[in-house]
């Protein structure tokens, strides 16, 4: 059975993203080659890749066009568009970005499905929507919360105000570079 990993960044106050779609510059204050190494490792553990529709998006956007600078950048890039991807979406009739399947079914019920059918781990990044419902049905196995040394004192948080109450154990730490901690949690 496959395991259910969230991998994302947060600033120090706890936001996704800025106050804009899309406002990520704080993520180049943790992007060097140490980041890109510990990303690197985690997508070579992936069976597969899900995102919701708007990260999908920009994901499909992004990843296709990177040649990349050094080794990393582009091992990264060849694992993004390689690796089987699924989007859930409402509105998308069809996926451009290589290997990837459009699900329009219900997120919760679909992904416990693709953790039963998967043998290995199902990254999710991005995706605050998505993540809050599969958060909500317990589904994670795993969360991996890359905080950046940033107070951005508005944007859009990780996990929503007002969600069910969520209890973690932490199982491991690392700092990354002066601005970037990953911290690695199971459901307690």
């Amino acid at each position: 059975m496959g395991k259910l990993v969230m991998s994302n960044l947060v600033t120090l106050d706890g936001y996704f993203e800025g106050a804009q779609p899309w406002d990520l510059a704080w993520h180049a204050r943790a992007a060097d080659d140490v980041f890109m190494r510990h990303m690197l490792e985690q997508l070579r553990t992936a069976e597969m890749l899900v995102f919701g529709r708007v990260t999908y998006e920009g994901m499909a956007k992004f990843w296709p066009t990177v040649s990349g600078e050094n080794e990393d950048d582009s091992a990264c890039a060849e694992l993004m568009n390689s690796l089987p991807k699924v989007v859930f979406s409402r509105t998308l009739t069809s996926a451009e970005w290589n290997n990837t399947t459009v699900m329009r079914d219900d997120a919760c019920a679909a992904v416990a499905e693709l953790k039963r059918k998967t043998p290995g781990n199902i990254l999710i990044s991005g995706s605050a929507e998505l993540s809050h419902a599969l958060t909500e049905a317990g589904l994670f196995d795993e969360y991996r919360i890359a905080v950046v040394s940033t107070v951005l004192g508005s944007g859009r948080p990780l996990f929503r105000t007002g969600m069910d109450a969520l209890q973690l154990k932490l199982i491991d730490t690392w700092q990354l570079n002066p601005a970037c901690t990953v911290l690695r949690y199971v459901p307690a």
